[in-house]
């Protein structure tokens, strides 16, 4: 939605300065101890989990350096369980919810016209809750026993037998997930209530649509988690025998409530990507969205269809037949949504003004990734295959592609995107490149090679591998060193700079092609913005001054 300010005599309105608050921002550890300014909050929200996102992937790089060659080499089983367990839990609930909360908290009321998010201070609250959850998720390693070694799952019957970790790795679900519900409440109310006169629910950025969605999913399912762990809490302290079989209980039971969460945790991690991309790509190709309506409505059925297929990741469980058709048909209708997606995508590309700025590298790039990804997931819906490539490394290659791949190249591309207008500089267009293809490269060497290890039976969470497995895992292993050095470079060439404002000064819209409200505000954008709601016209194409 283009915001061009319409002109009365010669000057522009400038809604950014209808109350010239600049001066009022606080100062010091106040500031940010008690933001209740959704762009503090937002910030916030993305430098916690860069810096889960680096534990994460330190620990993937210490499983990685024992796959390097068959045989123990540093850790033993146990310990190289507890990285892919805690590997999993950080970067799942540190690093890639928490980031896309901060894009929400940045983005969406600046899209919208709204002064702030609907609830400022638990918007705050929402934020500081993550920071013991965080630590006390790290500080698993050095309790009696380590972490938790259960996989990031956290199936039982292992989860009953695990040291006094597994519960402070509950206790820091249970606060995340309090974390994620707050936050998900505000991005509602703030989307339904704050919008300018003028921008009906249909004239939205998408990115605001794919994050109303996503926060109505998590909403449901956040609960569901919560009472999964509570009864495996329940189960390891309390006597009762949900899931352990020695009491008449069912670990298969656990399966079924998990993944009734898991596989809607998957959309929520992967449709405010949709949204940013969606953002992206008509800005570069200098288009209008291709079937805005059929994305809104394509959003809406992935959420919906996610809630009857989660039962495709227990197809080894000895379900009945008729129940691996149903799952297998419902996870293989899924795709059409996802599909319809990226045809308009495409479409909005085709025959436009293309030029290939950063952000437009990652969304293509994301684009690629990610359905890759799509169909190696559905070769995994196909009961009768995934019977056979169960827990092995094809699966491993799978979620990485949709959730790497996916997720995080889209969030890049969102920083590329709108980080001029949040600091207000320019980053380097070459160093932006040499991170975008350094983790292009490096990722495919990475994770592709792991299909072929899952095709030829390897199975994952294994410490050890015969010889036939080694030259992929070293291939792999390589791949993902380079990998998490080009998110360093990433760090301290790109992010660091535009942090100390070293870099051109960006203008209040670098991209010629972008639309949206966000681009009438001066860069950086300043601390208090449309604290008079802005007019909009009935196309809510532009505003009425």
């Amino acid at each position: 939605m283009s915001a061009v300010i319409d002109t009365h005599g010669g000057h522009a309105h400038d809604h950014s300065h209808d109350h010239d608050h600049d001066h009022g921002a606080p100062h010091g550890w106040r500031r940010w101890l008690f933001a209740t300014n959704h762009k503090d909050i937002g910030t916030m929200y993305l430098l916690f989990s860069f810096t889960m996102l680096m534990i994460g992937g330190t620990l993937a790089l210490l499983i990685r350096v024992e796959l390097f060659q068959p045989g123990l080499q540093f850790f033993n089983p146990q310990l190289f369980n507890q990285f892919t367990t805690m590997h999993g839990l950080i970067m799942v609930f540190g690093a890639i919810m928490p980031a896309f909360v901060g894009f929400a908290n940045w983005m969406i009321p600046l899209q919208i016209g709204a002064a702030d998010m609907a609830f400022a201070r638990m918007n705050n609250f929402s934020f500081w809750l993550l920071i013991p959850a965080g630590l006390m998720l790290v500080s698993s390693f050095f309790m009696p026993g380590g972490a938790p070694a259960a996989g990031w799952t956290l199936y039982a019957p292992l989860t009953l037998q695990m040291g006094p970790s597994m519960d402070a790795g509950i206790f820091a679900m249970h606060i995340l997930g309090a974390s994620s519900i707050m936050g998900s409440i505000n991005i509602v109310v703030t989307v339904l209530n704050m919008r300018a006169p003028g921008m009906t629910l249909m004239k939205m950025p998408l990115f605001c649509w794919t994050w109303l969605i996503t926060a109505y999913l998590l909403i449901a399912v956040m609960p569901v988690l919560a009472g999964a762990i509570t009864m495996t809490l329940t189960d390891r302290h309390f006597g009762t025998h949900f899931f352990n079989p020695a009491g008449g209980g069912d670990p298969v039971m656990y399966q079924h409530i998990f993944w009734f969460f898991g596989h809607p945790e998957v959309y929520i991690m992967i449709l405010p990507a949709f949204g940013i991309v969606s953002a992206i790509i008509p800005a570069f190709a200098r288009k209008r969205l291709f079937g805005y309506t059929s994305m809104v409505y394509a959003t809406a059925s992935i959420a919906i269809l996610s809630f009857i297929v989660w039962a495709h990741h227990m197809f080894t469980t000895g379900m009945p037949v008729t129940g691996q058709l149903f799952f297998m048909y419902a996870t293989m209708l899924i795709a059409v949504p996802t599909g319809v997606k990226i045809f308009n995508w495409i479409a909005t590309m085709w025959r436009g003004s293309m030029t290939f700025e950063t952000p437009m590298l990652w969304a293509v790039g994301f684009i690629f990734v990610f359905t890759m990804g799509g169909f190696t997931g559905l070769i995994l819906a196909m009961a009768p295959i995934d019977i056979q490539l169960q827990d092995t490394y094809y699966v491993v290659a799978h979620f990485h592609y949709v959730l790497v791949a996916g997720s995080l190249f889209a969030m890049f591309a969102g920083y590329y995107y709108w980080a001029p207008k949040w600091n207000g500089v320019m980053y380097s267009e070459t160093r932006g490149k040499i991170h975008f293809w350094a983790s292009l490269v490096f990722f495919n060497i990475t994770f592709f090679p792991m299909h072929f290890l899952g095709l030829a039976g390897m199975p994952r969470r294994y410490a050890d591998y015969p010889m036939q497995f080694a030259d992929f895992n070293m291939i792999a292993s390589i791949g993902a060193f380079g990998f998490g050095l080009s998110q360093v470079y990433f760090f301290f060439f790109v992010v660091l700079p535009a942090m100390r404002g070293k870099g051109a000064k960006a203008p209040a819209k670098p991209w010629e092609g972008a639309e949206g409200l966000e681009w009438d505000l001066p860069s950086p954008a300043p601390f208090h913005t449309f604290e008079t709601p802005p007019k909009l016209n009935a196309s809510a194409t532009r505003i009425i001054a």
